[in-house]
């Protein structure tokens, strides 16, 4: 087991640890940002969650780690090579772990295609780069604001689609990359431009504990696991083998998650109300929704499961400044989170699909 501080001992921050795992039970949300001053674990538990995600099935011998269960989104070799008539080798491996070199050029990211070879000997030569290397893993980026805007552009539009696309001179090649993206900076050091803010699913600020009954439990944790990390770890053992296990289930279930129309409709209203640009804020909501009932083991999205999603999706959508029209504070974020956690949520049929009901719903808008 690699020398890496338990997800599970981590104190308080619950909002970064709960964005991390609902990126985790489903990468389709669009990743993280962790946005916190020096020292409050944001690498910490970005490392600590890698560490206890599930063993993955891929192509033994894949150059990308494909999917051998999902045969759409395998790669342009794997394609080929079932075309020819051969069996795709299949293993397990641990879920990898990336880290994003802040002077990574656009090339070492996406990889790139070796036109010479193509064109003197008809090969199509492609090496692999960094999204090859963290698809079905963890593709983490620290700093991410001093990152070139084009490269986090391009990070952000394969988290995406989940699949990288590279073409040069008329030749294409492509292979799935479909990874949890996860980034951290701290405000101080400047910000990332509105248009990439956006482009992350979730966004958490997070500060230093300023509890000093959790702040000693932070330095006592931490000393112990310096006196002697096997032992600290098996310590944690337990508990950590307990959220893998939670992951893993629910990434299972969170495809057979069902929401309503009510549903569709309280996440509309509530983003209206905010004057939140674009439609991407919705989706969010509701993808996060799913993963949250799904970590829950339920099928069926909540009030409380939106309110959640919500808390993680709009507080980096909403407008400031002095000249925007509409500006919201935190506190009156909170406050219609609240109300839709007091909703109709307790009368709410379990079935999946009921697009018929928007008739009869009483939905609140502020």
């Amino acid at each position: 087991m690699p020398n890496i501080f338990p997800f599970t001992a981590i104190v308080g921050q619950e909002r970064m640890r709960r964005a991390l795992v609902l990126n985790a039970v489903d990468p389709r949300i669009g990743g993280v940002l962790i946005r916190g001053e020096r020292g409050t674990a944001k690498s910490t538990a970005a490392r600590a969650l890698a560490a206890l995600l599930p063993y993955v099935k891929v192509v033994a011998d894949c150059r990308f780690g494909c999917d051998p269960d999902a045969p759409a989104s395998l790669c342009t070799e794997c394609r080929e090579r079932i075309a020819r008539g051969e069996s795709l080798p299949v293993k397990t491996r641990p879920t990898p772990f990336v880290n994003l070199p802040v002077s990574a050029t656009e090339d070492r990211v996406v990889g790139t295609l070796d036109i010479e070879k193509a064109i003197q000997k008809g090969e199509r030569a492609f090496e692999p780069g960094v999204l090859a290397a963290a698809n079905r893993g963890m593709l983490y980026i620290d700093e991410v604001n001093l990152l070139d805007d084009h490269v986090v552009d391009v990070l952000l539009d394969s988290a995406a689609m989940g699949m990288n696309i590279v073409e040069r001179e008329g030749i294409s090649f492509s292979h799935p990359a479909r990874f949890i993206l996860v980034g951290t900076m701290n405000p101080e050091e400047g910000d990332l431009r509105p248009q990439l803010l956006d482009r992350f699913a979730l966004s958490v600020d997070i500060h230093g504990i300023r509890d000093s009954r959790e702040r000693v439990t932070i330095m006592e944790r931490n000393l112990e696991y310096e006196a002697s990390p096997d032992n600290f770890r098996k310590k944690w053992e337990p508990k950590e083998e307990e959220i893998s296990k939670q992951i893993e289930e629910a990434r299972k279930l969170v495809d057979r998650v069902g929401y309503t129309k009510h549903d569709l409709i309280s996440i509309a209203s509530l983003t209206a109300s905010l004057n939140v640009d674009g439609h991407r804020s919705d989706l969010v909501i509701l993808k996060a929704a799913r993963a949250q009932a799904a970590i829950e083991g339920r099928t069926s999205v909540t009030d409380r499961d939106i309110a959640m999603a919500a808390e993680l999706a709009l507080p980096h959508r909403l407008k400031r400044g002095p000249f925007m029209q509409s500006e919201m504070t935190m506190e009156d974020l909170q406050e219609r989170i609240e109300s839709l956690q007091g909703g109709s949520s307790k009368g709410k049929s379990e079935q999946e699909q009921e697009p018929e009901d928007d008739a009869s719903d009483d939905v609140k808008k502020k």
